[in-house]
């Protein structure tokens, strides 16, 4: 049960509490900077994670335990009895600047009941004095605007707040989430690559790439069609920002021609862990596809959130632009060469993200992008070859929106750029039909389209039809936006944080933050 005891700086979440698991009589007056990460009889393995006080150059921590205590482990440094109660750490080794996280592992042996650290301080500054002190919570960084009757600046504002807080790797100065720190700042090192970064899955802590590329072409389809929106909410620097968190992943996982990193950690050791991202321990394996294990639905729908994001940053940084639109017309073409459902070649995905619609879906979205980021004629071409693919059976019937099947997106999209095919404006007028007349709706009025996430799916929903308002005259019959009865909207946006998984549009000025 012996963790590697180590004293290390770092960045690391610092909620100041401990999970209430770990609560028991007599804890009352615990260090809030102390957290239990294994427990044996008569022995505990502990972390004291807290932000140094001022510069320093060597580290010493006094610990002292409301019971007495054998004696301590502390295989970085020194570890010094003073009495029962009290015990000094020391690390010679570590310098630094205030602010930074000081972090010490080490293991507590006691006789009897168990020993609970109830103070402490660090270079003789006191860090807990024996009371519980929450750490005051975060000042939320999106002030309301005033719009009436919603602020849907502030939505937005919030809705890309949530990616902020489900960054992986090492963070920027500029992190407005401040309770989250540097995390898994070892992925891709089992496979010799650099796969820090990117986003977490929800409030787990796999970094799953097929969900994760949907994000991203979502926001990004906002920045583009919505730009309006988000410069009227002071929101394009973020909205790129967390494109670009995502995008940079990205590139740092094509590590190879057709080689691409399409996830990182284990759904089932990540869902028995419930701690914190910046103290997680367990297995994080690099999962990838290539060209003898393939994978088109990943494939494409990363070229199409690379294709996306080209041209959310066609101005703002040419050279990153050309950059991430050559690796999505390799990805593209990978996708196409090599068919085959991504699940297969990196199993671990089929419990969690399998795509049940296929990839011809992947396909048709990603060509139609990357006609647009390149007005190559030959992308519409072959856009409508993918068309033509998509099974028709009863079984196939569009029914959502969402991180799998990205038909009714693409068929939207396709009404822009390629009104004279025909078939893709029939597609999306028969998908909002079913919407209005035929999906089920819950009493106070919200079409309810699936048991996961319902609120998202709305919102999903809703994008679509503001975006097809937005664009009018490109074969939607404007109807459509209203529902049987007292003229109400014909779906209510859902904007809520998504419980399940990272599924999110940002129509411009308003965001479901999923």
């Amino acid at each position: 049960p012996a963790a590697a005891m180590t004293g290390v700086l770092t960045k690391s979440l610092l909620l100041g509490v401990v999970t209430l698991a770990l609560l028991h009589t007599g804890w009352a007056e615990r260090c809030e900077f102390v957290e239990i990460t294994d427990e044996w009889t008569y022995n505990y393995a502990a972390t004291f994670s807290a932000p140094a006080p001022a510069d320093f150059s060597g580290l010493v921590v006094d610990l002292y335990f409301n019971r007495p205590v054998d004696s301590i482990d502390f295989y970085q440094g020194t570890a010094e009895k003073v009495d029962d109660h009290h015990f000094i750490l020391r690390d010679d080794s570590l310098s630094g600047t205030a602010g930074l996280i000081v972090e010490c592992k080490f293991q507590a042996h006691f006789p009897e009941a168990q020993a609970v650290v109830t103070a402490a301080t660090i270079n003789g500054v006191p860090i807990c004095e024996g009371g519980w002190t929450t750490v005051p919570p975060l000042q939320d960084p999106c002030d309301p605007t005033g719009m009436k009757p919603y602020d849907y600046a502030q939505v937005l504002c919030m809705g890309i707040l949530f990616y902020e807080a489900e960054r992986s790797g090492h963070l920027p100065a500029d992190q407005r989430i401040t309770w989250r720190y540097d995390s898994a700042l070892d992925d891709g090192s089992d496979v010799g690559h650099d796969l820090t970064g990117g986003y977490y899955d929800a409030g787990d802590h796999v970094k799953f790439g097929f969900p994760m590329a949907y994000s991203a072409s979502l926001i990004g389809w906002g920045l583009i069609d919505f730009a309006d929106g988000y410069e009227a909410a002071g929101q394009v620097e973020y909205g790129r920002a967390a494109v670009k968190w995502a995008t940079d992943y990205f590139l740092k996982a094509y590590t190879a021609h057709w080689e691409f990193y399409g996830q990182v950690g284990r759904g089932d050791l990540d869902h028995s862990y419930w701690g914190r991202p910046e103290n997680m321990t367990m297995e994080r394996p690099s999962m990838k596809i290539d060209e003898a294990a393939p994978g088109s639905e990943l494939a494409g729908e990363t070229a199409a959130a690379l294709a996306i994001a080209s041209i959310v940053f066609k101005e703002a940084d040419p050279a990153y632009s050309s950059k991430i639109l050559g690796v999505a017309s390799e990805l593209y073409e990978f996708a196409d060469a090599k068919r085959q459902n991504y699940h297969i070649s990196i199993p671990d995905a089929a419990a969690y993200y399998q795509s049940f619609s296929g990839y011809y879906d992947e396909l048709l979205w990603a060509a139609l992008w990357l006609y647009r980021a390149t007005d190559d004629a030959t992308y519409l071409d072959r856009a409508r070859g993918h068309y033509a693919e998509i099974p028709t059976s009863p079984n196939n019937r569009l029914v959502q929106f969402s991180w799998d099947d990205k038909r009714a997106g693409a068929f939207s999209l396709g009404t822009l750029l390629d009104p004279e095919f025909t078939e893709y404006a029939t597609g999306i007028q028969g998908f909002f039909d079913w919407v209005k007349h035929e999906a089920p709706y819950t009493p106070a009025g919200l079409v309810y389209l699936d048991t996961w996430g319902p609120n998202r799916h709305a919102a999903n929903v809703a994008f679509l039809m503001f975006w097809k308002s937005h664009h009018r005259g490109v074969g939607i019959s404007r109807d459509l936006v209203y529902t049987k009865s007292h003229e109400r909207p014909a779906l209510h946006l859902g904007l809520s944080t998504n419980q399940c998984h990272l599924d999110t549009q940002i129509p411009g000025h308003l965001s479901s933050g999923e």
